[in-house]
């Protein structure tokens, strides 16, 4: 199809543009601060995954579920606590302002083996 009208072309690159712009509204609408999402498993007796990479003053969301039990999440060095209960999805928005490495626990009894349910946060 040979497009001849100039107004058509015109009408036809004012749509793409207009298009394009109005996703970018939307975008920035939907997910204002673009924060990292990081998903995170917690099954008898463990996180997946148990370490967890994060960079300095990027603000990211810890998205938790489990695939058994009721589960806790404590970081108590960067005043971080949770439940993380089956069936739901439990959420910790954060921006980690220092540098280190913070471990963090279960802190609800789920099973014999929950003293070894842990792992660690570093931010870089």
């Amino acid at each position: 199809m040979k497009i001849k009208s100039g107004r058509f072309k015109i009408f036809i690159l004012a749509a793409a543009v207009g298009t394009g712009l109005f996703g970018a509204f939307v975008n920035a609408q939907t997910n204002p601060t673009n924060e990292q999402v990081i998903q995170i498993v917690a099954k008898k007796f463990n996180y997946a995954p148990n370490v967890i990479m994060l960079k300095k003053d990027r603000p990211v969301v810890l998205e938790f579920t489990t695939l058994d039990v009721v589960m806790g999440f404590n970081v108590p060095d960067l005043k971080i606590r949770t439940d993380i209960i089956p069936g739901k999805v439990s959420r910790v928005h954060l921006v980690p302002d220092k540098a280190g490495t913070f471990p963090f626990v279960c802190d609800i009894f789920c099973g014999s083996g929950h003293e070894d349910m842990s792992g660690k946060i570093i931010v870089t």
